[in-house]
């Protein structure tokens, strides 16, 4: 074993080495020889070192270099060292991280990065959350949240009798609400066709003054961050006009929440503080491994109502917090490790720099490309970037051809009826060096210019 994870921590070395000098995307010849991968299933035992040099041979020039400085797609973070190391750590501890008697170091982490980020953000002191998957699942754990309590409110145990016969809940949505979102109310029985849409201003922003009337069986989903233009909807006048329905506001701020860390972006999600529930990613901008985000709720005991396990024999019951009545799952492993591990080496200094840094250098590509001549579509407030270099199939041929080049990776996007480049800096090893030669890649092959 000892001579085993020598040599993965060497390999692993060896990759992280060749990140800057890498292509961004991996070239078609490596993709292809994934087929060495698989064949028929093995009859009998291998070496794991054969194993482990195997995957590293043919796997690891397939790989997307996401985790470094020249990756802007979709909003992808890094692995900050700490959380990598953590997560390798906690691999080897192998916690069930569902109760505190199977993990009491899970347990304890969760409620320390727990405490640390309701301080950081400025969450409310009771809010209580679970330690999830990533946005999807923290938008549907936050939502199941919301369901449960209004349900309740009006008489009906949702956890007991289902959907079937219950009162109609109305879920409002902005025209731009992102697609896990609305996942997450399909799975909950809610629907995605149901929901009341309000339409979106220039910039993606849920139309304060379009909200339809509220009441006490409506559910608001608004955003911080859009994930095309990183806009946030005007939370303050939604919420206040929520808060006199009682109606239940919930926060989709997968990216968005972390400006809340760095006090020049603070202000945009300050207003989101009056909401009941936020869901966020960690494996985005707080740059841990992946499989890794939280469902905040404002009162713990609707999150509790909603996620708890029905009564077994053999599960323990205790009156301190069960990591398991938080979240869909019971037995997971220790996420709050890797959250744990960005917080104490990033601090709250570290935080705030490395979110500020990401929307500077966000500005920086977008100023680049106005002045090279090219559409920027949004007003860059985040670290977000739409750009358009023409007509669509314009658009389309840079954006291929950009990805292919592999210098950097840039994703598309359709957005008001344009069609765009979407650019996103989110990883803490991106340079001011990274975005000026992503930035002459860019404005190279719009020109039709050779490499």
């Amino acid at each position: 074993m000892n001579e085993l994870l020598a040599d993965v921590a060497r390999r692993a070395t060896a990759y992280l080495e060749s990140v800057p000098g890498r292509r961004v995307a991996p070239a078609p010849e490596n993709v292809s020889r994934l087929e060495l991968l698989g064949g028929p299933v093995p009859e009998g035992p291998s070496d794991p070192a054969d194993v482990i040099r195997l995957l590293d041979e043919v796997g690891s020039p397939a790989t997307v270099t996401s985790t470094g400085g020249r990756y802007f797609g979709f909003v992808i973070g890094g692995a900050l060292p700490a959380t990598l190391a953590a997560n390798w750590l906690a691999g080897t501890w192998d916690q069930n991280a569902g109760y505190t008697v199977t993990s009491p170091v899970a347990a304890a982490l969760e409620e320390i990065a727990l405490g640390w980020l309701r301080e950081i953000i400025g969450l409310p002191a009771q809010c209580g959350a679970g330690f999830v998957t990533g946005a999807t699942t923290a938008n549907f754990a936050c939502l199941a949240a919301a369901r449960s309590a209004l349900l309740r409110r009006a008489g009906w145990n949702v956890e007991e009798s289902g959907l079937f016969g219950a009162p109609v809940l109305t879920v409002v949505v902005g025209g731009e609400v992102h697609v896990s979102a609305l996942k997450a109310l399909a799975m909950l029985g809610l629907g995605r066709a149901r929901v009341t849409k309000v339409p979106a201003d220039d910039q993606g922003r849920m139309r304060a003054d379009a909200l339809p009337p509220l009441d006490e069986r409506t559910i608001v989903c608004i955003q911080a961050g859009n994930v095309n233009t990183g806009a946030f909807d005007r939370a303050g006048e939604i919420c206040e006009r929520a808060r006199r329905a009682e109606a239940w506001v919930h926060v989709d701020g997968a990216f968005g929440l972390w400006a809340a860390a760095a006090p020049g972006r603070r202000h945009l999600f300050e207003p989101f503080l009056a909401a009941d529930s936020w869901a966020v990613d960690c494996h985005k901008w707080l740059n841990v491994p992946y499989d890794s985000g939280l469902a905040l709720v404002r009162d713990p005991s609707h999150l509790q109502q909603a996620m708890a396990l029905s009564a077994s024999a053999y599960l323990p019951s205790t009156f301190i917090r069960e990591p398991a009545n938080y979240t869909p799952e019971a037995s997971r492993r220790a996420r709050a490790v890797e959250i744990w591990a960005a917080l104490r080496s990033l601090g709250r200094s570290g935080l705030a720099e490395m979110v500020e840094r990401s929307c500077e250098l966000a500005a920086r590509f977008a100023d680049g490309l106005s002045q090279a001549g090219f559409q920027v579509l949004n007003d860059v407030v985040l670290n977000q970037v739409l750009v358009s270099f023409g007509d669509a199939e314009e658009t389309r041929r840079v954006i291929a051809e950009v990805q292919r080049d592999g210098t950097c990776w840039c994703g598309g996007t359709e957005w008001q009826g344009h069609t765009a480049m979407r650019i996103s800096v989110s990883c803490y090893q991106t340079t001011e060096e990274d975005i000026d030669r992503s930035l002459a890649a860019v404005v190279r092959i719009a020109r039709g210019q050779t490499g």
